[in-house]
C-alpha cells in the first residue's frame, strides 16, 4: 500500500474538480487565447475566468493578476523587478525560499538587509527597517515550519514597494492583498491542489513591471509567451474551491495537527515543537526527535511520506538553515521531521502516522 502522505507543503495532489477542469479545457480550450476567431476567444474566455477566480481568493482586480510559470517565476519577476524600477536597499528575512534567496543574492550591486528571526522563526513587526527601501520581500508564512509574518505590519512601515511570497499560506488562511499592504504577491499552483508548472504573481495597479523575458505583450507586457490555458483553468478551479472551503479546512486541519502533536508528544520524552502553536498554518507540525536524526526516522517509517524540510533544500544529514535562522542547535535541528496535512488526511492516518515515526524512533534509540 502507498505511504500516508504527509508532505502536503511540498506539493499537493490535484483535487477532482480541478482534474475534471484541466481535462476538459484540454479538450474544448485548445486554441491560441490571442487568436481572434472562435477557437482564441474560447480559450481567452476560460483563462479571464480563471484570472476572475484567482484575484477573488486574494482580494485583488482581475487585471492585476499575471500568469506564470509558477512561484519561483512569479518571485523572480517580482524582486529583480521591483530593482530595476527603484533604487535603494532590498529588504528580506533569514528564512526565504531559494526563490527570493537566490536572485537577490544575484543583484551583487545593491544593499541587500537580512532581518532576523525569533525561536518561533518570525521578523519582529517592529524590526529595525532601513529608510532608502526599493523592496520589502518576506514571505507570508513559512515553508518548514509554517509560522505567518506580519506583513501588515511591515508593509505599513515600509518606504518601498512591499512583496510576498504566499505559496505555501493560500488555501490555508485568509489572505487578502489589501489587508496586507503589499504591491506584489507570489502565487503558486501545486501547493493548493493546481497542477505544477502554473502560477501567478499579483501587481498592484498602477505599477509597472518590466519583464524578465522578452518576446509578444501577453499578461500585460510582464509575461511573453503564449498562456498555458489547461493549468490557468486548473489554477482558478483551485482557487474559487480554495475561498469556499477555507474556514472548514483550517479548523479540520488544525484539530488534526494537534491530534498528531498530542499523539507524538505523549509517546516521545523529550519531543520539540520546531512549528509554533500559534500564528502557524494549521496544517503544519515541525517536530525535533531527541537523539537521532529526522532522515533517520523517517527512512525507518517507510509508511509514513513526509521530509525533514523544504523540499527546494537538499537536507540530507545537514541541519535546515531555517532552524538555525531560529536559533536551535545543530544537534537539535537535525532530528527535524516536517508532517504537513492535507485535504485527503485523516484522524486513522494521524493516529497510523504517529505509531510508525514513534516506533521508528524507539528503535534507533535502542540501537545507540
Amino acid at each position: 500500500m502507498d505511504p500516508i502522505y504527509l508532505d502536503h507543503n511540498a506539493t499537493t495532489p490535484l483535487l477532482p474538480e480541478v482534474l475534471d477542469a484541466v481535462t476538459a479545457s484540454l479538450r474544448d480550450h485548445w486554441g491560441n487565447p490571442s487568436s481572434g476567431h472562435v477557437y482564441g476567444r474560447r480559450a481567452k474566455a476560460a483563462m479571464e475566468q480563471a484570472r476572475y477566480e484567482v484575484a477573488g481568493l486574494i482580494g485583488a482586480a482581475p487585471e492585476e493578476i499575471v500568469f506564470t510559470s509558477g512561484g519561483t517565476e512569479a518571485s523572480n519577476l517580482a524582486i529583480r523587478g521591483a530593482a530595476a524600477l527603484r533604487s535603494g536597499a532590498l529588504v528580506t528575512s533569514a528564512i526565504e525560499h531559494p526563490a527570493t534567496m537566490r536572485p537577490l543574492e544575484r543583484l551583487t550591486d545593491r544593499r541587500v538587509v537580512v532581518l532576523p528571526v525569533d525561536r518561533e522563526g518570525r521578523v519582529a513587526a517592529d524590526a529595525p527597517l532601513p529608510e532608502d527601501i526599493a523592496l520589502l520581500t518576506v514571505m507570508h508564512a513559512n515553508n518548514e515550519v509554517g509560522t505567518i509574518q506580519p506583513i501588515a505590519a511591515l508593509a505599513a512601515r515600509c518606504s518601498g514597494l512591499v512583496h510576498t511570497d504566499a505559496a505555501q499560506s493560500l488555501g490555508k488562511v485568509p489572505v487578502d492583498v489589501t489587508a496586507l499592504g503589499v504591491d506584489l504577491l507570489t502565487i503558486a499552483g501545486h501547493k493548493l491542489y493546481a497542477p505544477k508548472g502554473i502560477g501567478a504573481l499579483y501587481i498592484r495597479d498602477g505599477l509597472m513591471l518590466p519583464p524578465l523575458l522578452l518576446g509578444a505583450g501577453h499578461e500585460r507586457g510582464v509575461r511573453p509567451g503564449t498562456e498555458n490555458v489547461a493549468s490557468i483553468v486548473g489554477l482558478g478551479v483551485a482557487c474559487r474551491l480554495a475561498g469556499a472551503r477555507l474556514t472548514e479546512d483550517a479548523a479540520r486541519l488544525g484539530a488534526l495537527r494537534q491530534r498528531l502533536w498530542g499523539r507524538l508528544s505523549a509517546e516521545i520524552d523529550g519531543l520539540q515543537r520546531a512549528s509554533p502553536a500559534e500564528g502557524a498554518l494549521p496544517n503544519t507540525l515541525n517536530v525535533l526527535f531527541p537523539g537521532v536524526s529526522g532522515s533517520a526516522v523517517l527512512t525507518g517509517a517507510p509508511e509514513v511520506a513526509a521530509s525533514t524540510g523544504s523540499a527546494c533544500h537538499e537536507h540530507g544529514e545537514s541541519p535546515s538553515g531555517v532552524l538555525l535562522a531560529m536559533g536551535l542547535p545543530t544537534e537539535v535541528a537535525l532530528g527535524a521531521v516536517r508532517l504537513s496535512l492535507g485535504h485527503g488526511s485523516t484522524e486513522a492516518d494521524v493516529d497510523t502516522a504517529a505509531s510508525a515515526l514513534t516506533s521508528a524512533w524507539r528503535r534507533l534509540r535502542a540501537e545507540r
